[in-house]
């Protein structure tokens, strides 16, 4: 359990953190990055926080990593390196840094430590686990290859370095169509969303795609309903859903995509109104740069990501809390499987 009162007494006695409508002035041209959707009073809430973290990132010669669907104060504040799960993998292969402070959840930050193994890795709330990577275990890796013997196993990067270490190559859904194409097996393993599974089935029917029966608990819950009454009502929205969704409400939307595809597909078009189907932070996240969009609902949070505040950040960077480990043996099998994704994902133009 995360001790408040310890974190708070210390950054207390090291910071002044009171809510500072002259600093965030001060820093007018970082709020301009979010100011459409974090009010003037709250951004004089996180300057103070905001300031310190970057402060600090310099004197202990650190870099931030952090995943699309962290809050607008942290993704335009703090964060040195935006990105999904595989934009996030390679530059952790570039970071020079000392110290690598991953702000997504906890399987984010063992890639960081699989990829980085001499550097300190911390994640600023341990508990941010993920509903995809609790869902297999290596266990589950060995069930599938016994009822499909010689398939290759191409594991989501939401997963555990133990599973990354039992499977053949990892994928994020940015890749994963690719890779499974790419692979000569007719039969491919894909773990552990079921969901992403189905949707890359559906993209490459020449493959016989299995899958592990594993989802994500904020995906899981849009429904091919749901769309189909918003689009209803707002006939004009362009409607974008991650291939986390399940495959009935990926058929529903006008464009599928990872997080990274969602903000070039959003980019390049510019549609009036947008929905997207996914974690709502990213909406928030892009917002300010494509005044021109009215991004519209609906919106399911991830309650581990949202772990990941300010405040955490700045007491891991002060305390050194909490430092990603990642046993040496589990590390190497492992990193040859994120290696190989970089690898073919490179040489597939991903």
């Amino acid at each position: 359990m995360f001790d408040f009162v310890k974190m708070r007494e210390a950054l207390a006695d090291h910071y002044d953190l009171a809510p500072n409508p002259k600093l965030a002035a001060e820093m007018a041209e970082t709020y301009a990055r979010m100011d459409r959707v974090i009010s003037p009073p709250d951004w004089a809430i996180h300057a103070p926080y905001v300031a310190a973290i970057n402060r600090l990132k310099k004197e202990k010669n650190a870099v931030i990593l952090a995943h699309n669907y962290m809050t607008p104060e942290i993704y335009h504040g703090v964060a040195d390196v935006v990105g999904d799960s595989l934009q996030l993998a390679i530059e952790a292969t570039k970071a020079e840094a000392d110290i690598i402070v991953q702000c997504g959840v906890h399987f984010m930050a063992e890639t960081s430590k699989i990829l980085n193994p001499s550097k300190t890795v911390l994640i600023p709330d341990v508990e941010a686990g993920c509903s995809l990577a609790e869902s297999i275990t290596a266990a589950g890796i060995a069930e599938m290859r016994a009822k499909y013997p010689g398939a290759p196993v191409v594991s989501y990067v939401n997963t555990t370095a133990e599973v990354k270490a039992a499977s053949d190559i990892c994928c994020t859904s940015s890749n994963a169509a690719a890779i499974v194409r790419a692979l000569p097996d007719e039969t491919v393993i894909m773990t552990p969303d079921q969901y992403l599974a189905q949707n890359i089935a559906n993209e490459v029917p020449e493959k016989n795609v299995v899958w592990w029966a594993g989802s994500c608990i904020v995906h899981e819950q849009y429904t091919p309903e749901d769309i189909r009454e918003y689009r209803k009502w707002h006939p004009e929205t362009r409607i974008i859903a991650h291939p986390e969704c399940p495959p009935e409400v990926v058929a529903e939307a006008d464009f599928s995509g990872s997080t990274s595809g969602i903000i070039k597909y959003v980019t390049a078009e510019k549609p009036k109104s947008a929905m997207l189907v996914t974690e709502c932070s990213m909406a928030s996240n892009i917002a300010d740069e494509l005044p021109e969009v009215e991004f519209a609902g609906p919106c399911n949070m991830c309650p581990y990501m949202k772990k990941i505040t300010l405040e955490k950040i700045l007491w891991s960077l002060h305390a050194g809390e909490t430092e990603v480990f990642v046993d040496p043996e589990v590390a190497d099998k492992a990193r040859l499987a994120v290696e190989r994704m970089i690898d073919m994902s490179r040489k597939l133009g991903i």
